[in-house]
């Protein structure tokens, strides 16, 4: 639906700035960032903050596990249609496509685009909803690893997060660089940029039951279940310490291909 603005995959992102070409006044900068930061600027306060508010009211109004799947162009249609949800204006399309096709190796995230078109989709017959998780996988090699897993390990572990559409991401990721005051670096190392995540064909998160948030932090790899992941032959997790992506360590990413 819109393929348009197709010079946006081969520029640097139109929402985002290097604090050092900020003035003080306009720059976001908390102590703890460095100078070389990214930073989304001022100037698309309302556009970034109104996108994260109708992506929050998609989610309402279609449900936690619908939205995990729902496509780009669907979102579009809801907020249309639903009677508390505005149209998406022009501003917050162009804002969606520019934190879609930017390049995030200019903050130092390196992993692969994984994810071509902002109107890609998931199909429902491709993936299988898990019992009492309220995610999906798909089907197949996730599905069967996942599987393995549990009959290996245990019930003590659980499904987390599994597959993301490129709208799910983004919501993800909008939220991260919200909770870090705008800075698009420091954001990127814990959520990967909505075209790079390997959630939108293959990869998820499994965590200990009840063990809460805690099962995204490193203190995930001291669990006993994470121990017996470690053994397993048929797992590998992503983001290793030190890995090549540039992102933070992640004991709890399944890698499945």
């Amino acid at each position: 639906m819109f393929n348009r603005r197709e010079f946006l995959k081969l520029s640097s992102i139109a929402i985002i700035t290097s604090s050092t070409s900020l003035s003080a006044r306009e720059q976001i900068q908390p102590d703890e960032f460095f100078d070389e930061d990214v930073f989304v600027k001022l100037k698309y306060k309302e556009s970034f903050s109104s996108v994260r508010e109708k992506l929050k009211l998609i989610q309402k109004y279609i449900g936690y596990g619908n939205f995990n799947i729902v496509g780009f162009d669907d979102a579009l249609k809801i907020a249309k249609r639903a009677p508390n949800i505005e149209t998406f204006s022009k501003d917050e399309l162009d804002f969606l496509e520019s934190i879609f096709y930017y390049d995030p190796s200019s903050h130092g995230f390196f992993g692969e685009r994984v994810t071509k078109n902002i109107t890609d989709k998931i199909s429902k017959k491709d993936v299988i909803k898990i019992p009492a998780t309220g995610h999906y996988l798909f089907k197949g090699k996730p599905e069967d690893t996942y599987n393995e897993m549990v009959k290996d390990v245990g019930n003590t572990i659980t499904l987390t997060s599994g597959v993301r559409s490129v709208i799910k991401q983004t919501k993800l990721f909008l939220d991260k660089v919200n909770s870090t005051n705008g800075n698009i670096t420091v954001a990127a190392k814990s959520i990967a940029p909505p075209a790079y995540t390997y959630h939108s064909i293959s990869d998820f998160d499994v965590g200990k039951k009840g063990f809460g948030h805690a099962n995204f932090t490193s203190r995930f790899a001291l669990t006993s279940e994470f121990r017996q992941i470690k053994k397993l032959k048929y797992v590998d997790v992503r983001y290793t310490v030190n890995n090549k992506d540039g992102v933070r360590y992640e004991p709890w990413h399944i890698k499945t291909i």
